[in-house]
């Protein structure tokens, strides 16, 4: 009788996860097609943040923007950052470009002079 209780409590606490479970939804991400170097999004980022810049924490040290990235599903900032000079490079900042109805990410790099 024991083992019949403990059986009859296991099913129920299954049927009952199972239901729980049953009631999420995934839904897609917004489109975000990948192509070599960028990302391709519906609609263009909100307007970018403004980023307090202070001291640079070693002399000769650049600032780096923050900026709106894909995170998937949603845009995310990214805040600006100081980072070490490349000698003999320059850093080109990322920024979003429409196209062809959407919203193109080219990402920052550094770029040779």
């Amino acid at each position: 009788m024991r083992s019949l209780v403990r059986c009859a409590a296991l099913l129920s606490a299954g049927l009952l996860s199972g239901g729980l479970l049953s009631g999420c939804v995934v839904a897609p991400a917004p489109y975000a097609a990948g192509y070599p170097g960028y990302v391709v999004v519906p609609g263009p980022p909100p307007a970018p943040r403004v980023d307090v810049v202070g001291v640079a924490p070693v002399p000769g040290y650049i600032w780096l923007s923050g900026y709106w990235g894909w995170g998937g599903a949603q845009y995310v900032w990214h805040p600006g950052r100081w980072s070490a000079p490349r000698p003999g490079y320059n850093w080109t900042a990322p920024r979003w470009e429409p196209h062809g109805g959407a919203w193109r990410e080219r990402p920052g790099h550094w770029q040779r002079r």
